[in-house]
C-alpha cells in the first residue's frame, strides 16, 4: 500500500493507493464512496497541520480517466412506452376544409342563398357569381328561412339568427330555444317562424325577434324536418314518425307512428295534399287525413333518402345518400337516369326552379342541373376542385 498526502490552508487530504485503487479519507465531510474511492476530509487544523508535519509531501499519482467512470449493477431494460401521435398530421387533418353545403333557399329577389360549413353566401344564380358573404359565429347551418319582410333567418349548430340582406348583418340571436341546435325552420301563413329544434319546437314572432312560445314535449322529440299543409297547419317529421301540429294554438292535433323506417328525415306535400316523407330506408307516400301509408315507392325502397322538392313541372326530385331522381309522382317511375356530375352522390338538400335551374347541395360541394342537360355542373367556388 502506497499513501500520500496534499495539503492546500487547513484541508489535508490523504491519499491510500492500493494497487489500481484509491481511498481518500475526510473527517470534514464524513465517509463518502465513490467507486474505487474513498475520501475523508480531516476539518480539524491542529491535526492537519500535525499530519501534514509528519508525511512527507508527494506528488497527486495521475487518476485516469477510465478509473473515475462510474460504475452500475446490471438491470433489465426501461419498459416500451408508445410514441406520442403525429401532431404534425393531426393538425394537417384539422385543418381539411369542409365542403358540405346543408341548405339552400331561394329568396323573393330571386337570389340563391347558400349555406354551407363554411358560412353563408348569396349568389346571383343565373350567373353563379357570389354577391355577398354573412359573417356568423357558427357557420354549422342547419336551416334557412325568410320572412314576408324578406329578412333572412339562420339555424345554425349554436343557435338562430336575424340577418339583414341588403347589409348581411345579424340583427338579432341569442334566443332562448328548447336547444341551440336548429335543425328546420319554417315560416307559416301568419307571418310566424316555426324553428325545429333536436329538442322541440318553439313560434317565434320575426318583427320583435322574440319566442311566443315553445313545443318541449314533441313525439318523437327532435324536428328534423318542416312542411304546411293547404289549411295552414304545421307537420313535423321526427325520430319517430309525423306530427302535425296546429299553427294558431301551438297544439299537437294529430300524429302519425309506426312508419316502415320510422323516422322522418325528408317532408314534401304534392298539390293534391299527400305527404312525401323521406325515410333512412325507403320514400313513402302518406294520407295526411287517414294516416295511411298508400305507397312506398319500389325505386327508393332500402334507400337512404335524405331530401324531397316538388318542381313547377309537377315532377318530383329526390336526393339520397347515392344518388339524385326524378319521379312522376302520380306512379312513382322514374322520369331520367341517375344524374351524373354531382361533387358527390350524397345529396344533402335541393331547390328547384331557381334562376330555371335545379341547385343541388352535397357533401362535398354546390352542383346545378338545367332542363335537358346531360349532367350537372359543380359551382366552382363551393367544391373541393377549387381550394
Amino acid at each position: 500500500m502506497v499513501m500520500g498526502t496534499v495539503s492546500k490552508g487547513n484541508v489535508t487530504v490523504v491519499l491510500f493507493h492500493n494497487r489500481n485503487s484509491l481511498l481518500i479519507t475526510s473527517v470534514l465531510l464524513g465517509l463518502m464512496a465513490l467507486p474505487s474511492i474513498g475520501v475523508v476530509v480531516m476539518a480539524n487544523p491542529a491535526s492537519a497541520e500535525k499530519n501534514s508535519s509528519n508525511l512527507p509531501s508527494k506528488k497527486t499519482p495521475d487518476i485516469k480517466p477510465s478509473e473515475l467512470t462510474p460504475s452500475y449493477p446490471a438491470a433489465a431494460p426501461p419498459p416500451r412506452v408508445d410514441p406520442l401521435p403525429d401532431e404534425r398530421r393531426i393538425e394537417e387533418r384539422s385543418l381539411d376544409v369542409d365542403y358540405r353545403v346543408n341548405n339552400l333557399l331561394g329568396d323573393f329577389a330571386g337570389n340563391l342563398w347558400v349555406g354551407s360549413w363554411r358560412g353563408l353566401s348569396r349568389i346571383d344564380p343565373n350567373t353563379g357569381k357570389i354577391l355577398a358573404r354573412v359573417s356568423l359565429p357558427n357557420v354549422a347551418i342547419g336551416a334557412l328561412a325568410q320572412d314576408k319582410v324578406g329578412r333572412l333567418w339562420v339555424g345554425s349548430y349554436e343557435g338562430l339568427m336575424r340577418v339583414d340582406p341588403r347589409t348581411s348583418e345579424i340583427t338579432a340571436q341569442n334566443l332562448f330555444l328548447p336547444s341551440k341546435r336548429v335543425l328546420s325552420l319554417l315560416l307559416d301563413k301568419r307571418g310566424y317562424l316555426w324553428a325545429g329544434t333536436d329538442n322541440g319546437l318553439a313560434l317565434i314572432s320575426p318583427d320583435q325577434g322574440l319566442i311566443m312560445t315553445t313545443l318541449k314535449n314533441l313525439p318523437g322529440v327532435s324536428a328534423n324536418a318542416m312542411t304546411l299543409d293547404a289549411e295552414g297547419h304545421v307537420w313535423v317529421g321526427t325520430l319517430d314518425g309525423l306530427v302535425r301540429v296546429d299553427s294558431a294554438k301551438a297544439a299537437i292535433v294529430k300524429r302519425i307512428a309506426d312508419l316502415p323506417g320510422t323516422t322522418v328525415q325528408a317532408l314534401a306535400i304534392s298539390p293534391e295534399g299527400l305527404i312525401w316523407a323521406g325515410m333512412p330506408n325507403n320514400l313513402l307516400v302518406i294520407n295526411p287525413k287517414t294516416g295511411a301509408v298508400l305507397r312506398s315507392v319500389t325505386r327508393l325502397r332500402g334507400r337512404n333518402v335524405t331530401a324531397v322538392r316538388f318542381a313547377k313541372d309537377g315532377s318530383i326530385w329526390v336526393g339520397t345518400n347515392n344518388g339524385l331522381l326524378r319521379l312522376n309522382p302520380n306512379t312513382g317511375a322514374v322520369l331520367d337516369s341517375e344524374v351524373a356530375g354531382l361533387p358527390s352522390s350524397r345529396v344533402l338538400t335541393l331547390v328547384p326552379d331557381v334562376g330555371n335551374k335545379l341547385w343541388i347541395g352535397t357533401s362535398e360541394g354546390l352542383a346545378w342541373l338545367m332542363p335537358k342537360m346531360g349532367s350537372a355542373k359543380p359551382h366552382l367556388a363551393f367544391s373541393r376542385a377549387v381550394k
